[in-house]
């Protein structure tokens, strides 16, 4: 299935348009999650499964992820 019929059924299925982003600033995360790059994936992922119902999509923003040298934990959370 394409990107366009996946976004659609997406849609359809959770009632939304709504996309949401994922731009992690670590100077921004909850204390418990400051550590490093792991808990950047940790954290989107937890933002992930508590919206994932609600939207129809996620973007992630590479600038905020290569500026943490967690490239990786990007291609992780796109798996």
């Amino acid at each position: 299935m394409g990107f366009y019929s996946r976004l659609n059924v997406a849609w359809v299925a959770n009632d939304s348009m709504l996309c949401v982003g994922l731009d992690p600033d670590l100077a921004r995360f909850p204390e418990i999650l400051r550590g490093g790059v792991q808990e950047i994936e940790t954290f989107c992922k937890q933002i992930i499964d508590a919206t994932g119902d609600l939207v129809c999509a996620f973007k992630p923003q590479i600038a905020y992820f290569a500026a943490h040298g967690a490239e990786k934990q990007l291609e992780n959370i796109c798996a």
